[in-house]
Parts: C-alpha cells; structure tokens; sequence
C-alpha cells in the first residue's frame, strides 16, 4: 500500500527578488520521501498559488479521462486551466523553489508568501489576502458548526 502524504501547517517565508521562496522543511521532507516532484500552477478559485505531488496531478488526470467526455468543453476547460497551467518547481540546494512570474502575479506575492497546508494539496498566499481568507473561513465554519461522523461524535 503506498504511503499518502499530508501537507500541514501554516508557515510565512521571504521571497527574494528573483521570486525564489524557501518550502517549508516538513515539506521538503514529503517531496524528498515521496520522491516525486512539487507542481505548482494558479488557483481556479482563489487568488493564490495551488501545490501539491505530481502523483496528486497524475490521480486527477485519471479521474476527469473517466468522468468527462474526453471530447467535451468542460474538459477541455480544465485541463486547460490545471495542466497547462502547472509546472514542476524543484528545489534547489538550500531548499528554495523559484516561482514564475506568472504565479506570482496571480497570488499578489510580492516579498513574503504564507504556505498553508491543505492534506494532499496545499497553496502559496500573500500573507494580507491569506489573513482575510482565514478570517472568512472561520467565521463561515463557526456559523456552520459542521460534524463529522466517526470523528469523536457519538452517535
């Protein structure tokens, strides 16, 4: 059975000038056991950076070949938006991964970037955007109260 790996924690890093960011070391230490490869591309909902394994890439492609018509618009749309979109981001010696001006414009990282893991996936935020994000969250899931079964409930 293979190992799943999970993305967690909420850590704010520098970006320098050349857009290089440090991923975090628990994360370095998840593509490093895993030995495959971070992607990153743009977020379809959000205005931040999408990331995750390359094999998470690899589920999702065999998932839409056998949920939408390979022919359809609505495939095309997304493949386009996620695979055309995604790239591979190795990271160098120290532990940085450099990102394309492209993502950063589209996340408004200037010279920080909060990583926030997300289980399987996680995404890149500028650190102001992700603090409105988290408050959002927050209050919508306190408004909610949601549960979940087997988790501590007894029913």
């Amino acid at each position: 059975m293979r190992k799943t790996f999970l993305f967690m924690d909420t850590v704010l890093n520098k970006v320098d000038a050349k857009g290089r960011v440090s991923l975090p070391s628990d994360y370095r230490a998840i593509v490093k056991e895993s030995e495959s490869e971070i992607v990153c591309y743009r977020s379809l909902c959000a205005p931040c950076i999408e990331g995750c394994l390359e094999d998470l890439l690899e589920k999702l492609a065999s998932e839409m070949e056998d949920s939408l018509d390979f022919f359809s618009q609505k495939q095309d749309d997304l493949t386009n938006l996620i695979f055309g979109d995604a790239k591979r981001y190795p990271f160098d010696s120290t532990g940085r991964i450099m990102l394309s001006e492209k993502l950063l414009k589209h996340a408004q990282i200037t010279d920080s970037a909060v990583f926030v893991g997300k289980g399987r996936k996680f995404q890149i935020w500028n650190p102001e955007n992700w603090e409105k994000e988290e408050q959002r969250i927050r209050t919508e899931v306190l408004k909610n109260r949601p549960s979940l079964k087997g988790a501590g409930n007894e029913s």
